[in-house]
């Protein structure tokens, strides 16, 4: 069954690791189920505090003054272009470490927090929201930043610790989300198909470094993809969305250089694996809402 089916609307929570993270992964699923009348709650687990300036024209003195604030409100902008509801956790960005030897993660910071003391947070919310869908990353947090891969630990323990009333009594009736997915944006699947897109319309494609550095041993997510989400339509919703993130995001960057009549041409879905489901779906989707429906939409944990 799929989430046309039901009579009113459902609820879809996905977690990411820093502001920017939720227009470059999933937003035009979002800003789909957003207009087909349903709840969607972003949840961010850090600041982005530890965030580099990536837009050159960005790289001010006023802006560099007070990054935590100005990232903020980049968010709050995203937010409102995808429509959907935000929520901070509140955690401090652990920056992603370079070098030979990589230097010590920065003591406070979210990597570090211990895992229960992370997880409470993102139960509470899941029991106020009560999401029916839960998306996060997979084990290698989409890249391996070690926000993202905390993001994929608690996200994991929550899933199941927010339906357990004997966790986290303090937070909230017990819920039970029904479904987990994980993202998987950057497939070498994609890239390449985007790559040859381009090269047959003489375009010039901004892929070949990556996919000769792609090392050989490395897997394609792509090849876990479970399910599929039309949503080409909302491209350009997306794409305001990340603008909206000026110190992160480029205007002039390779998210930018594949026109949008390429992209639903070639690659109109945005790519999911279901990972746990607690209602019946088939071997493969093209609906987060798939098997959820009304009987089920109501249903506390318990």
């Amino acid at each position: 069954m799929s989430s046309s089916d039901t009579t009113g609307p459902l609820r879809l929570m996905t977690v990411h690791a820093h502001p920017d993270d939720e227009s470059s992964k999933g937003a035009a699923t979002t800003a789909r189920y957003v207009a087909e009348g349903h709840e969607v709650m972003v949840v961010t687990c850090t600041g982005g505090e530890a965030g580099s300036i990536l837009n050159p024209a960005m790289n001010r003195p006023e802006v560099l003054a007070d990054i935590p604030a100005i990232r903020r409100a980049e968010m709050a902008k995203a937010a409102e272009i995808l429509g959907v509801q935000h929520r901070w956790l509140g955690f401090v960005d652990s920056g992603l470490p370079e070098g030979d030897p990589k230097p010590p993660l920065p003591e406070g910071c979210f990597a570090l927090v211990d895992v229960e003391e992370a997880t409470e947070p993102l139960v509470k919310l899941i029991r106020e929201f009560r999401p029916h869908v839960l998306v996060t990353y997979d084990e290698n947090g989409g890249y391996p930043h070690p926000d993202h891969i905390k993001t994929h630990v608690i996200s994991m323990a929550a899933f199941d610790a927010a339906a357990d009333p004997d966790r986290f009594p303090g937070a909230g009736d017990p819920w039970q989300p029904l479904k987990l997915y994980y993202s998987h944006g950057f497939s070498k699947s994609r890239i390449i198909a985007f790559d040859k897109a381009l090269k047959e319309r003489g375009l010039e494609s901004p892929y070949d470094e990556w996919l000769a550095n792609w090392p050989d041993d490395r897997p394609d997510p792509g090849e876990r993809v479970t399910t599929r989400v039309e949503c080409s339509e909302w491209f350009d919703v997306r794409d305001r969305a990340l603008l909206a993130h000026e110190t992160q995001i480029d205007p002039t960057s390779r998210w930018f250089l594949v026109p949008l009549d390429i992209q639903r041409d070639i690659w109109p879905t945005e790519d999911y694996e279901l990972v746990r489901s607690l209602v019946d779906v088939p071997d493969r989707e093209d609906d987060l809402l798939a098997g959820v429906d009304e009987r089920v939409a109501v249903r506390r944990a318990g």
